[in-house]
């Protein structure tokens, strides 16, 4: 059951297959199930890649048996495998979680070339995005002396919980590669539903290497945001909406994942 901390700022809606081809507005973030249920290890999904993309451009998650990490860019999906190397994704493979939007851009900066710690990349980011919004799709093109990724093995059923698999992580370093990183920025109270804080995958201009970034450096970047309010949410079946009371048992669950 949804409640006013979700609803103050960021309008979720939740929807069943029977709503997807419903047609969407610019600014709109689509959600294919949650994060609560991909923690719980529901790594099969009823969302082919083909539905997704009518639905965004820009986006990331991963794909059914948690096979890699998942990046959607220019309109094309690829699949970053457990060495981060990368792949394109066949229409008719499915996803048990993704987040897309049709990337339109509402902010546009350059940030210089001097050399810039991940932390300090994220505090640019959040003096450029609009106290107003809630949410927003990130989108950084250029230069990086470092880029610290992960990509996760394969699974096979019966499937363990996210925080056990992620202990089986990959782990590589790309340096001096020019590439996107993307993803997006969540609230805090979003957490279970989404990633509270900045959720971000990275792949290389020559489409070879990527993974969920968990650390970098930056050089010369063009950075496009684009802010929104509104998360819809494509509920795979046995899969409900959590109870927001139950997002701070989740906040070290999802640290442990998403931060490695």
């Amino acid at each position: 059951m949804l409640d006013e901390r979700w609803i103050r700022s960021l309008h979720v809606e939740s929807m069943r297959r029977a709503d997807l081809h419903r047609e969407r507005e610019p600014h709109v973030l689509f959600q294919a199930s949650t994060i609560g249920a991909l923690l719980e290890g529901a790594f099969e999904g009823d969302l082919t890649f083909a539905e997704l993309g009518q639905h965004g451009d820009l986006g990331l998650g991963t794909l059914n048996h948690l096979d890699g990490e998942m990046v959607a860019l220019d309109g094309e999906f690829f699949r970053a495998d457990v060495e981060g190397r990368i792949h394109p994704v066949d229409p008719g493979e499915r996803t048990p979680f993704a987040v897309v939007t049709r990337f339109q851009a509402t902010i546009g900066e350059r940030l210089p070339a001097s050399e810039r710690s991940h932390e300090d990349l994220l505090v640019c980011l959040d003096e450029l995005v609009p106290v107003a919004a809630s949410s927003c799709a990130i989108r950084l093109d250029g230069c990086f002396p470092l880029v610290r990724a992960r990509s996760v093995p394969r699974q096979e059923p019966p499937y363990r919980p996210l925080t056990e698999v992620v202990g089986e992580q990959h782990v590589f370093e790309l340096t001096d590669v020019e590439g996107t990183m993307l993803g997006f920025r969540f609230p805090s109270y979003a957490e279970g539903i989404e990633v509270g804080g900045y959720h971000l995958h990275f792949i290389s201009a020559d489409r070879s290497r990527g993974g969920h970034v968990l650390d970098s450096r930056s050089g010369e970047l063009r950075v496009r945001i684009d802010p929104s309010d509104d998360l819809h949410v494509e509920l795979p079946p046995a899969v409900e909406l959590g109870d927001p009371d139950l997002a701070a048992e989740t906040h070290a669950a999802v640290e442990a994942v998403e931060r490695g």
